[in-house]
């Protein structure tokens, strides 16, 4: 099964790293919080609307390697129309997915964000992939303007 989920990473980033989704500044976001990796210099700006606790639209803007856009890109596509508490659960489940902490992994929990764990087979890029989802956390809390992964 890992050895799919693996041709399928390989797949999806390039796809999402070639072709962004919601890769757009957002001019009426209720919130907007910039994200940094110090040690692979992704930078990204990511943006939420809010209808009460459902996020109705998400984008970014920003540089960074493929892994990191294509994680941010994915993470846009996924958390439209999810609730904030379905979100910070999202970020949750990935979190422990890329960092190995879930050796499990639930692959219906995840969704297509499953093929993120193929990260977990390199460790100096899991920053890399966790970068949008730990702003996407900042975000939620309404507590950061910016954030970094060190």
């Amino acid at each position: 099964m890992f050895d799919d989920l693996r041709d399928l990473y390989q797949e999806v980033i390039f796809d999402h790293n070639r072709n962004p989704r919601n890769f757009r500044a957002m001019e009426d976001a209720d919130r907007k919080v910039e994200g940094f990796n110090p040690l692979c210099g992704d930078r990204l700006t990511l943006y939420l609307k809010l209808d009460g606790d459902v996020i109705t639209d998400a984008s970014f803007q920003g540089s960074g390697c493929a892994i990191s856009t294509a994680s941010v890109s994915l993470m846009t596509e996924i958390i439209k129309g999810k609730t904030v508490a379905e979100a910070e659960q999202l970020f949750k489940q990935v979190h422990e997915m890329v960092t190995g902490k879930d050796e499990e992994v639930n692959l219906e929990a995840v969704g297509k964000l499953a093929v993120l764990a193929g990260v977990r087979d390199y460790p100096a890029r899991v920053k890399c992939a966790s970068l949008a989802w730990h702003t996407l956390d900042a975000a939620i809390q309404n507590k950061e303007k910016s954030v970094s992964t060190e």
